[in-house]
């Protein structure tokens, strides 16, 4: 080979290493812009398809609460049909806790696993119904009785609410097993006593600026204790007490005394389940015996009775807890107590319930004014927080979103009542009208469409909403 046809090889070599070098360069960009754009590719499409997940599952949840409202509209429909029983018995029906059984109830319009557990214990076959059953997701429900609990709000009422509230948390806090809470430091390096922390959680919501006073020696005197402190202006970050109703249970926090440990024993001991909550801000105010546990019911008992034996005895007290628990658990949750004056009656070691009480070793109560008294309780719950939680099951991963509603029936109408009437948008006839006749029939429409939006709903008055 000649010398040039070498040079001319050797250069074709170098040619072809270099677009070799060129190639390969241009793969390895190639390559690492692919993966580049995958990773965002499945970002974006994970975060889209972790968004309509997310507005599945909160309809979802949504659906749960409207389910919920419609169970709860239809108590007073079920309980007609079983008066006749009562009536036999000279007994007033109770209310009928339907929202107790919310899961099994409404576990039609659940997913296929609720479904089944509906059919087997309904004993009918769904198969045959329509629009049945949540595909794809189901959703978790808990109806909780806000008026089984003790309202906080109470505050925000007159001089009587206050001294009723008074009472009531100072029987809830007030047992010597509790001590320890009240002598430890909080945050801010002070002390709280039982006096001060009732006093700060009436203050807050009371709408003057006098201190009231929980001292039960002196709640029959003077009811304040002078001017409402300044200790909300000394901490680091100063805000001023509201002088208004609680609008939700958090807003306890910020109450003076309201520490960790008095959070978890007496306002929300499990976090998991809202049913074991004593506190409220959303109750109607009187508190249902039949559905309230038995430190709510101790603490409200001691409200009406501060001298009663189950209220300055720990034997007592215990064995009117026991009692209280014994008796749901054999009842199962049905109602005991068809009127307040039932519950007043076992209590005072009368009725039907009383002598069953005294057999126990129980004492009766001997109250202050039974007639007061059962102003502060009730057998019928109007107030119910609604937790919904939507879940949207997707591949290897699961999205969840909680709904959390408070659902006010004072006002409901029942679902066998007609629908009101609603006016003749048009004004009746279709003839032409003149200027002043279509100008008040335009008046006349919004007027009707605004009480038409104000009007009482079966399903109740949504008194507070928030997704979770």
């Amino acid at each position: 080979m000649s010398a040039g046809a070498r040079r001319r090889l050797r250069k074709r070599s170098k040619e072809r290493g270099i677009a070799l070098v060129m190639v390969m360069g241009a793969i390895a960009i190639l390559t690492v812009m692919l993966a580049e754009f995958q990773d965002e590719t499945s970002a974006e499409l994970a975060a889209a398809t972790g968004q309509r997940d997310g507005v599945q599952a909160e309809y979802m949840a949504r659906s749960a609460v409207n389910l919920s409202r419609l169970l709860i509209a239809s108590e007073p429909t079920m309980r007609k049909a079983i008066a006749p029983m009562f009536q036999m018995m000279k007994r007033t029906p109770p209310q009928l806790p339907v929202w107790e059984f919310s899961d099994r109830l409404l576990g039609a319009f659940n997913d296929e696993e609720a479904s089944k557990d509906f059919a087997s214990t309904v004993g009918v076959d769904i198969t045959q119904g329509k629009n049945l059953g949540m595909p794809g997701g189901k959703y978790e429900l808990v109806i909780v009785d806000e008026d089984a609990k003790i309202n906080v709000n109470l505050g925000a009422a007159n001089d009587i609410a206050h001294i009723r509230l008074a009472q009531e948390i100072m029987a809830l806090i007030g047992p010597p097993q509790y001590s320890t809470i009240f002598e430890q430091k909080d945050g801010t390096g002070q002390f709280h006593d039982r006096i001060s922390t009732c006093q700060a959680i009436i203050d807050w919501a009371d709408v003057d600026e006098q201190a009231f006073n929980c001292d039960l020696s002196q709640l029959s005197a003077a009811q304040n204790a002078g001017v409402e402190d300044a200790w909300y202006q000394l901490l680091k970050k100063p805000f001023r007490r509201k002088n208004a109703p609680y609008d939700s249970l958090q807003e306890l926090h910020m109450v003076r005394g309201v520490s960790d440990d008095v959070w978890s024993t007496f306002i929300d001991p499990d976090p998991t389940n809202p049913k074991k909550r004593v506190i409220t801000v959303w109750g109607q105010g009187a508190v249902n015996v039949n559905t309230a546990n038995a430190q709510t019911l101790l603490g409200v008992v001691c409200a009406g009775a501060p001298t009663a034996d189950i209220c300055v005895n720990a034997d007592q007290a215990a064995l009117f807890l026991t009692g209280v628990t014994m008796a749901r658990g054999v009842t199962m949750g049905a109602p005991m107590f068809g009127n307040t004056r039932d519950f007043v009656q076992a209590l005072s070691g009368q009725g039907q319930l009383g002598p069953l009480l005294s057999s126990i070793g129980m004492k009766p109560v001997v109250f202050k004014s039974q007639a007061e008294f059962q102003k502060s309780i009730t057998t019928e719950s109007k107030m119910f927080s609604i937790y919904a939680v939507g879940v949207k099951k997707g591949y290897r991963r699961e999205t969840r979103v909680q709904v959390h509603a408070v659902v006010d029936f004072r006002n409901a109408p029942n679902l066998s009542q007609p629908a009101p009437a609603t006016a003749n948008p048009f004004g009746g006839s279709g003839a032409a009208t003149s200027a002043a006749s279509s100008a008040a029939t335009t008046a006349a429409q919004g007027a009707a469409t605004i009480a038409a939006a104000n009007a009482p709903s079966t399903g109740g008055t949504v008194v507070y909403y928030r997704v979770e």
